[in-house]
C-alpha cells in the first residue's frame, strides 16, 4: 500500500472534523461548567470560577491521537500511549470519550448529554477530573507531572512484549531533563525478536511556561541530526500544513519498526523518532491584549485568565469555543458523527483499551525457587562461617531467571558484579543489541541483566516493565539510590490513587535492593556514604512502601521470596555485600518477619531480667551490637543484657502496614520490658527510628544511634567510631545508663568504661599510623554458644 491509497480527501476532511471536536472538548474542560453546545449565547455564568489546566500542548497531543488511531485501524496494531506532557490531560479525556472508551469504564460519561456535560464539567472541578493524567484514566501507566520518565518507562512496558507498540509522545519541554536525555540510549537495548517497539513521537511545540524550549531554538536539520546521532531514524513534520506530513510519518516509522522486526539481526537498527513541529495552543486565540498567544509561552496554560473580570477576554472565548461549530460533530445521541468514528479502530485496537495498561490483568505469577537447596545449613549457622548475603541472593536470582525467561529483569548500573551478583551469568547475560568492544565479556542481544549508568533509566525501565504485569529488581550502591527518591514516591502516588480504582488490578511489586552501604565504604569515602533513600519512603504515609532490613543470608532469601509474591508495593530491601556472620534458619526468619522483631535468647546475658535491652536493624549494626554484648558479657558479667532484632521498623506502629502484624503496648513491654534503657543501632540515620517512636510511651528509653554524616576514606572500624555506633561506645553507654538504677556496678563498671576510652584513644592513634583497625578489633572471635 503507497501513501497515495492511504491518504484521500475524504481522510483529510476526517481527521480535520475529528481535530475540531477533541479541540472543543480540551479546551472547553479548562472553561465551561454549562451551555456546552451553545444552545444559546455563552454567558459568564456558564464558566468555572477557577478556570485550571494546560492549553499549549493539547491541540498537539489531539492530533498524534488521532494519527495513531489511524494507524491501529489500518494494520490492526496494538498501541499504548504513553503521554510524557501529562499535563495535557485535557486531550487523553477528549479522545477517550470520542473512542468511547471512557463511557465503557464509567457510563457517567458514555454517550449522551449527560456524559458530554459531564465529562466538560468534571475537569479540574472538586470530586470530578484532577489536572493530569492518573490511575483513573484507561490507558495510563505515567502521570506525566514530573517531568523525564515517559521515554525510559515506555521501553520498560515493551521489553518481553513482542506484540506492543508504545507510541511516547515526548515533550519539547521535558526532553531537557536529565532522565529523558539519558532515556534515548534504550533503544540500544530493545531486541526485535523478543521485545515490542517503542516509537517516540517528540512534540516541538517550542515553548516552556515562560520561555523556548530548547528544541524550539534548532532547525529541522540540527533536530535531524541530533536524533540520527542518538542512533534513530528521525521523521520531521513541520510547516502551515502538518495533515498529509504527519500521515506519511507516520505510515514510514510503522513500515520502519515492522522492517526491523521482520529482519531482528541487523547490527545496529535504526529505530524510527517522529518529530512533530506544531504551534502551541494550536487553533487558540492568536493573539490576546495585543501579544501572541498561539505559538508562544503565552498558550502553555490557560490562554484567557481574566475571563470574569475582563469582557474583552469574554468575548475572545466565545469567539473562539463557537470558531470549533460543535453541534456539527456530533449527532443527537452526543456520538461523534460517522465521519469522525470511521476513524476509531475495533475495541482491541483503542488506545484506551490496550490490556497492557491494566498490568494486573495480563500479569503472570513468578515462578519461584525452593529455598531448601539454597539456604545456609545449621551447620554455618553461629559459628565461624562468614557469607556475603548478596552472593546468596544472586544464586537466587540466577534461579528465577532460569525460571522465569520470558517474565523477569534485573536491572543495575554498571554494578551487578561490584555487588556480588557474578553467578547471574551462569544462565544469562547483559542486554545489548549493539555491537561491542572487543574486551568485553557477558554481554548477548537476550540478556536479562539491563545494565546502564543512569538510575533515572533503571527505574523507568522497571516501572513500565512493573506496569504492565512483569516482575523484576534494581540494585545499586545505598548512596545513589537517592537518584530516584523522587521517581519512587511517584510511582508509589500511582499505586495508592490504583487502588482506589476498582477495574485497575494488583500489579507486581516493585523491588529495590539497596546494598554497598554505607558503614563499608570506607573505600569510596563520603560522596558514597548516604543512606537518604531509607528516609525519603518512610516519610511515605501511603502505605505502598515497606522497608527490609534482612540480618542475614536466609532472612534475605526469605525477603525476596516475600517480596516477588506481593502486589502493589515497593520493597526496599537493604542488604550488606561483604561476608558476615550468620544467625538464623529459614524457619526462624520467617517468624521474625512475621512480627518484624524477636528477641533472640542466644544472644544476651540473663535475658529474663536485662538492665540494658540492645536493639539493632540491619546488618552491619546487628553484627558491631552483638560484639557489644559480647565484651560486657566478658569483661562485667554482672550487667544483665537483652537483645532485640528489628528487621522491619514500621512493626512499631506506624500506619497501617499492611503485612507486618503491629505491636501492641503489652507486646512492645514483654519484649523491651517496662523499665531498661533501650540501646538501639540503625543502619540509616537514627531520626527514621525517631519518628516512627514519636508519642510511643517508651520513647524515652530510647538512645539511637546510626549513621551521623560522619564519614571519609578510612577504615572500617573508625566508620563506627566516627559515628558513634562502635562496641565500646556503645559498652559505655550500656555502663553508665546501667549505673544508674544498679549502683552495686559503679566501681567495676567505671574500670571497664575506662578500658573501652582506652582502647578508643588507641584505635585513634593506631588507624593514622597503620591505616588499618586495632588487633582487638581485627582478630575478634565471635562466641555464639
Amino acid at each position: 500500500m503507497n501513501n497515495d491509497q492511504i491518504i484521500t480527501e475524504s481522510l483529510l476532511v476526517a481527521i480535520s472534523k475529528y481535530m475540531r471536536l477533541v479541540n472543543y472538548i480540551g479546551a472547553a474542560q479548562l472553561y465551561l461548567k454549562d451551555n456546552f453546545l451553545f444552545d444559546r449565547p455563552l454567558e459568564k455564568s456558564d464558566i468555572k470560577e477557577r478556570v485550571l489546566g494546560h492549553w499549549g500542548t493539547v491541540p498537539g497531543i489531539n492530533f498524534i491521537y488521532a494519527n495513531l488511531n489511524i494507524l491501529a485501524k489500518r494494520h490492526s496494531q496494538e498501541f499504548m500511549l504513553i503521554a510524557g506532557p501529562g499535563h495535557g490531560y485535557p486531550a487523553l479525556l477528549a479522545n477517550l470519550y470520542v473512542e468511547g472508551t471512557l463511557g465503557k469504564f464509567y457510563p457517567k460519561y458514555n454517550y449522551s448529554k449527560e456524559g458530554f456535560s459531564s465529562l466538560i464539567k468534571n475537569f479540574s472541578w472538586p470530586g470530578g477530573f484532577p489536572s493530569h493524567a492518573n490511575p483513573e484514566t484507561p490507558g495510563v501507566i505515567l502521570e506525566g507531572g514530573e517531568l523525564g520518565y515517559s521515554l525510559s518507562s515506555a521501553f520498560g512496558a515493551c521489553f518481553d512484549n513482542p506484540n506492543l507498540m508504545v507510541a511516547c509522545i515526548v515533550g519539547d519541554g521535558e526532553a531537557e531533563s536529565g532522565p529523558l536525555s539519558a532515556a534515548w540510549q534504550s533503544a540500544k537495548f530493545l531486541n526485535p525478536a523478543e521485545d515490542g517497539a517503542v516509537l517516540p513521537i517528540v512534540h516541538v511545540n517550542k515553548y516552556k511556561i515562560s520561555g523556548p524550549t530548547i528544541f524550539g531554538t534548532m532547525s529541522n536539520e540540527e533536530l535531524y541530526d541530533y536524533f540520527k546521532g542518538q542512533g534513530y531514524l528521525p521523521l520531521i513534520v513541520s510547516g502551515d500544513y502538518l495533515y498529509e506530513g504527519m500521515l506519511n510519518a507516520m505510515e514510514e516509522a510503522y513500515q520502519q519498526i515492522k522492517n526491523i522486526q521482520k529482519n531482528p539481526d541487523q547490527s545496529k537498527p535504526k529505530w524510527p523518532v517522529v518529530v512533530l513541529v506544531s504551534k502551541k495552543g494550536w487553533t487558540g486565540p492568536e493573539i490576546v491584549k495585543g501579544k501572541m498567544n498561539e505559538d508562544s509561552f503565552r498558550s502553555h496554560g490557560v490562554p484567557l485568565e481574566h475571563i470574569h473580570e475582563d469582557n474583552s477576554e469574554f468575548l475572545e472565548l466565545s469567539e473562539w469555543l463557537e470558531s470549533y461549530n460543535v453541534s456539527e460533530l456530533l449527532d443527537e445521541n452526543y456520538r461523534p458523527i460517522p465521519e469522525i468514528m470511521d476513524l476509531i479502530p475495533d475495541d482491541k485496537y483503542k488506545i484506551g483499551m490496550n490490556k497492557n495498561s491494566n498490568g494486573g490483568e495480563v500479569s503472570k505469577k513468578l515462578i519461584l525457587p525452593n529455598l531448601g537447596s539454597l539456604k545456609i545449613q545449621e551447620d554455618s549457622l553461629l559459628s565461624s562461617t562468614r557469607i556475603s548475603n548478596m552472593m546468596v541472593l544472586s544464586d537466587y536470582l540466577r534461579d528465577v531467571i532460569v525460571k522465569n525467561p520470558n517474565n523477569f529483569r534485573v536491572m543495575s548500573p554498571d554494578e551487578t558484579e561490584s555487588n556480588k551478583l557474578g553467578s547471574l551469568f551462569e544462565v544469562t547475560t547483559r542486554r545489548y543489541n549493539w555491537p561491542v568492544p572487543k574486551g568485553s565479556e557477558n554481554l548477548s542481544p537476550n540478556g536479562r541483566v539491563m545494565e546502564i549508568l543512569s538510575e533515572h533509566t533503571l527505574q523507568g525501565w522497571l516501572e513500565g516493565y512493573t506496569l504492565t504485569g512483569r516482575h523484576g529488581i534494581f540494585i545499586t550502591y545505598e548512596a545513589f539510590g537517592m537518584i530516584v527518591a523522587s521517581m519512587i514516591d511517584q510511582y508509589t502516588k500511582f499505586l495508592k490513587q490504583s487502588k482506589a480504582v476498582e477495574w485497575r488490578k494488583p500489579v507486581p511489586s516493585l523491588n529495590i535492593v539497596l546494598t554497598s552501604s554505607s558503614w563499608r565504604q570506607d573505600h569510596n569515602g563520603y560522596s558514597h556514604q548516604n543512606p537518604g533513600l531509607i528516609t525519603s519512603v518512610l516519610n511515605d504515609y501511603s502505605n505502598f512502601v515497606r522497608v527490609h532490613f534482612p540480618v542475614d543470608a536466609n532472612m534475605l532469601l526469605a525477603t525476596a521470596e516475600e517480596a516477588f509474591s506481593t502486589t502493589n508495593v515497593v520493597n526496599l530491601i537493604i542488604a550488606a555485600k561483604r561476608e558476615l556472620p550468620q544467625y538464623l534458619s529459614i524457619e526462624d526468619a520467617k517468624q521474625q518477619m512475621t512480627t518484624g522483631m524477636h528477641a533472640w535468647d542466644f544472644i544476651g546475658n540473663n535475658n529474663d531480667n536485662p538492665d540494658v535491652v540492645f536493639t539493632a536493624t540491619g546488618d552491619y549494626p546487628t553484627k558491631e551490637v552483638i560484639a557489644t554484648i559480647q565484651i560486657l558479657k566478658e569483661d562485667l558479667p554482672e550487667l544483665n543484657t537483652r537483645f532485640v532484632s528489628v528487621s522491619e521498623i514500621t512493626c512499631f506502629g506506624i500506619g497501617d502496614h499492611p503485612v507486618i502484624s503491629k505491636m501492641n503496648e503489652e507486646q512492645f513491654d514483654e519484649v523491651f520490658t517496662t523499665h531498661a534503657p533501650i540501646i538501639y543501632a540503625y543502619h540509616g540515620y537514627p531520626e527514621d527510628i525517631k519518628q516512627l517512636i514519636f508519642n510511643h510511651p517508651s520513647s524515652r528509653r530510647f538512645f539511637i544511634r546510626g549513621y551521623s554524616e560522619k564519614g571519609t576514606t578510612t577504615t572500617p572500624f573508625d566508620m563506627l567510631v566516627q559515628n558513634n555506633c562502635s562496641r565500646f561506645q556503645m559498652a559505655i553507654d550500656a555502663i553508665e545508663k546501667a549505673m544508674e538504677n544498679k549502683t552495686e556496678l559503679k566501681e567495676k563498671g567505671t574500670e571497664i568504661i575506662n578500658k573501652y576510652k582506652q582502647l578508643l584513644d588507641k584505635h585513634q592513634a593506631y588507624t593514622k599510623e597503620h591505616g588499618e583497625d586495632i588487633p582487638e578489633v581485627t582478630n575478634f572471635v565471635f562466641k555464639f554458644r
